[in-house]
Parts: C-alpha cells; sequence; structure tokens
C-alpha cells in the first residue's frame, strides 16, 4: 500500500469518525429539543384546561342548588347546555359565550355529574361514545373510535348553600363534579409537523456534516502529510549523504587491502582518505542528532544568560584569519553596552558561526562580510551581512530545509553537508527567535536574527 492510500483511508476514517460523533450529537441534541418542545407545549395545554375549569367552577358556584334538581338552574345559567336524558340541540355556542377570549369552543367540552356521579349535562360537541359514569381521576387521556386523542381534567363543584350548611350531616360535602377536556388533535399535528421538520432536516444536516467532516479531515491530515513527506525526502536525502561517504570509505578500503604492505606510502594516504571520509560521517551523525534534539527541546533547561558581545568578538578573531585567507574583509560592529540573552552560548555560538561560515564560502575574493549587534525594541538583533553571490528569490523559501543546497557542488566542495541553515533555524527557534534572510543574486545576503531579551 502506497503513501497516497494509506493517508486517504486515514482520511476516510477519520471523516467517518467526525460524521459519527457529530450524527449523535446531533440525534441527542434534536431527540432532546422535541421532548423539551412536546412537554412544554403539553404543560402550557394542561394550564388553559385548568384555567377554563376554574373560570367555569368561579361562575357556577354561586348559583347551585344544595340539594333539589338542579335542571332549572342549569338552563338558566348555560340554556344551550344538552341535558342528560332529553334532545340537544347540537348548534352550541356554550364555551365561547362563558369563556371567549379563553379558548377555541370547537376545542374544549364540559360535563357536569352531581355528586353520586350522574351525568347531568354536557356540551353537544363531546367526543362520541363518552360514557356516562364519572371517572373521577383528575386527569384523562383517551382515544375515541377515529383515532382523535382527549384530555380530560375533573375538579369537585361545591355551592354556596353548602359552605353555609358545612356542619349539616344531610348536606354532602361537594354538589358535583366538573369536567373540562379538549381535543389532542391540534397538538398532535403541531408533534407531528415537529417530527417530520427533523425527520427531513437530520438526513440534510448529516449531509453537511459528512461534507464539513470530509473537509475537517482533510485540513487535519494535510500537516501530516506533508510532515510525513518531508520525513520522507529527509530519509531519501540523509541516505543519499550518508552514501557518498561510504562508498568512498569501502572502495578506499578495498584499495588498500589490495596493496602491498611493503607500499607503506600509497597505505598512509588511503588511510588519510578514510579518516577523512570517517570525520565526515562522524560530522553529519552528530548534525544529525543535533537537530533532533533541538526537536525535543531537550537544551531548555540549560539555558542561562549569555552575553552577545564576547560571542560575536570570539567568532569575529576566529573567522578572520580564515577571511584573510578568502581575501575577503571581514568587520564587526558591537556597542559598548552588554546585550544579554537567556540561552545556551554553546548553540548560540554554532548558529552565528555557521551563518558567518556561509557568508565566507559564498563570498568571491575581494568581498565584504559586516557583522553588527544591537538592541531593538526588547531584542537582541544579529546581522550577518556579505556581498556574495546571492540566493534567488524562487529559492530563498528552501534554503532552511534539510540537506538542501542552492549551489550543490559548491557546497561539496567546502565540506558542507546541507544541514548548516537548518541547525541554524532550529537553534534559533528553541531559544524563542527568529532568523530570516533577504537576497539578490550577484549582490550578496543578509541574514537577520533575533532573539528576545531577558525581562
Amino acid at each position: 500500500m502506497n503513501s497516497h492510500q494509506l493517508f486517504r483511508r486515514s482520511r476516510v476514517r477519520l471523516a467517518l469518525w467526525y460524521a459519527s460523533v457529530m450524527g449523535v450529537i446531533l440525534s441527542l441534541s434534536g431527540f432532546g429539543m422535541y421532548r423539551s418542545l412536546v412537554q412544554s407545549n403539553w404543560t402550557a395545554l394542561e394550564r388553559e384546561i385548568e384555567s377554563i375549569a376554574g373560570t367555569l367552577h368561579d361562575s357556577l358556584e354561586p348559583m347551585l342548588p344544595a340539594s333539589g334538581d338542579p335542571t332549572p338552574v342549569l338552563q338558566q345559567v348555560f340554556p344551550e347546555l344538552c341535558l342528560a336524558e332529553q334532545p340537544c340541540n347540537s348548534n352550541s355556542t356554550l364555551i365561547e359565550r362563558h369563556t371567549i377570549g379563553i379558548s377555541d369552543r370547537s376545542t374544549y367540552y364540559i360535563r357536569l355529574f352531581d355528586y353520586r356521579g350522574k351525568l347531568l349535562a354536557f356540551s353537544p360537541n363531546q367526543p362520541p361514545s363518552l360514557p356516562n359514569t364519572l371517572n373521577r381521576e383528575l386527569w384523562q387521556t383517551f382515544r375515541t373510535a377515529d383515532g382523535i386523542r382527549y384530555h380530560q381534567f375533573t375538579t369537585i363543584l361545591h355551592s354556596a348553600s353548602v359552605h353555609q350548611r358545612f356542619y349539616d350531616s344531610n348536606v354532602h360535602p361537594s354538589w358535583g363534579y366538573l369536567q373540562v377536556g379538549r381535543t389532542l388533535a391540534p397538538f398532535d399535528a403541531e408533534n407531528q409537523r415537529i417530527l417530520w421538520i427533523l425527520m427531513v432536516g437530520f438526513p440534510l444536516a448529516l449531509f453537511v456534516v459528512a461534507l464539513s467532516s470530509w473537509w475537517l479531515s482533510g485540513l487535519a491530515m494535510k500537516p501530516i502529510y506533508l510532515s510525513y513527506q518531508r520525513q520522507q525526502q529527509f530519509t531519501a536525502d540523509a541516505a543519499h549523504e550518508l552514501r557518498s561517504p561510504l562508498a568512498s570509505l569501502l572502495a578506499t578500503v578495498e584499495a588498500v587491502l589490495r596493496v602491498p604492505l611493503s607500499n607503506s606510502q600509497n597505505i598512509y594516504a588511503m588511510l588519510n582518505t578514510v579518516e577523512r571520509q570517517g570525520r565526515r560521517l562522524s560530522y553529519l551523525v552528530n548534525d544529525l542528532l543535533l537537530l533532533s534534539n533541538l526537536e525535543q527541546n531537550t537544551f531548555s533547561e540549560q539555558f542561562h544568560l549569555c552575553c552577545l558581545n564576547d560571542l560575536i568578538n570570539d567568532l569575529s578573531e576566529e573567522f578572520l584569519e580564515l577571511a584573510v585567507a578568502a581575501e575577503i574583509k571581514l568587520f564587526s560592529e558591537v556597542p559598548v553596552d552588554s546585550i544579554y540573552v537567556l540561552g545556551n552560548e554553546q548553540q548560540l555560538y554554532r548558529a552565528v558561526s555557521n551563518l558567518i561560515a556561509n557568508a565566507i564560502h559564498y563570498t568571491p575574493s575581494g568581498g565584504c562580510i559586516d557583522i553588527t549587534l544591537q538592541s531593538r525594541d526588547r531584542s537582541a538583533v544579529i546581522t550577518v551581512k556579505d556581498t556574495g553571490i546571492g540566493i534567488a528569490s524562487t529559492e530563498l523559501f528552501r534554503i532552511f530545509e534539510r540537506f538542501y543546497r542552492v549551489d550543490g557542488d559548491r557546497s561539496r566542495k567546502t565540506g558542507g553537508t546541507g544541514l548548516g541553515l537548518a541547525i541554524v533555524q532550529a537553534i534559533i527557534q528553541a531559544h524563542r527567535g527568529t532568523v530570516t534572510v533577504t537576497s539578490e543574486l550577484g549582490k550578496g545576503s543578509q541574514f537577520i536574527v533575533h532573539l528576545p531579551e531577558p525581562k
């Protein structure tokens, strides 16, 4: 399986996990919202029924007789109420007359019972086939033969005379019962609409989530894929860099083995070659190990105050002889006031020395190199400027890559491994600083290092 298939499968799995998790979250959220809406509507419905029952109770209570036939009173209070065992006028406006502004008369119905549970009167729009017996449960929900659900509330009725004769044992403590009910067809229809909205909206939302998951998984996999590509490139470059000195080393060893022991002069020259290639391999391995340690930030505990003035002066003196031998003028400008940074002095020494060495290597005879140190905006600024061959603008963004060489042949002649600028960048970043470069072909380059000064 190649790397593209591997990362594509990983992206698919990541997208599926994203979509699955978001699908579960959307499902739970949708179900919770649906249940919350249904419960709030149900609570509002019951409160409205109780409010209507309370209004009717308060209207009836002062007029109800303590005993005797209540039919004349009921006909007087509710002339359009249907009396039990008598013909009923189905064109009722009872709820509209007595609870106008509270509810819809076509939605609600009422029923009146005496204290024995005998049905006395009822609304003409009550559900069909409703039993004439009293069910004393406070709340009742039932379904009729045509599939329509109803919700009903039962409350006790008292008359004013009963309160006045409360201690009379011959009088029942309650006059009767009032039932107020309503159809649940609008309520069920509203719930059905909400459910349909969720059923239609959930697949659409899940589709959008799937597309977003695919896009997000691509964003998440991109840096991993780029890192994998860089690792592959690094492995290939490292293998290439190690192969050349190893091949030369093995060839030299084989030649030494074929040379007679009496020819000590040739053996000595060949052993020098072996020693030189061995050193090159050692430098390469050490540089790779240093980069690995810098990436793991294993040196951060070794940071202490470092004087950059002394560091620049020491490096200027060290490279002056090399610059004179290459017929290059080397200048350094260091302020009188000491500039300190928090870091590892050996690492900083290595970083700046790499910049100066590169400037000397890429500056032809008669050129000039300027090294300056200054403090600016709470930062120590080190500038290494040369008048060398310069770097093309298309190459600038790659010069800090490992094993990358703008001029590979020249770099190998000077003994470079292609890791110098990569080490510079890693060291400066480990010190929470930045390194930038500006260059122009044929006119030279300028490297600027910013290091934060301690507060």
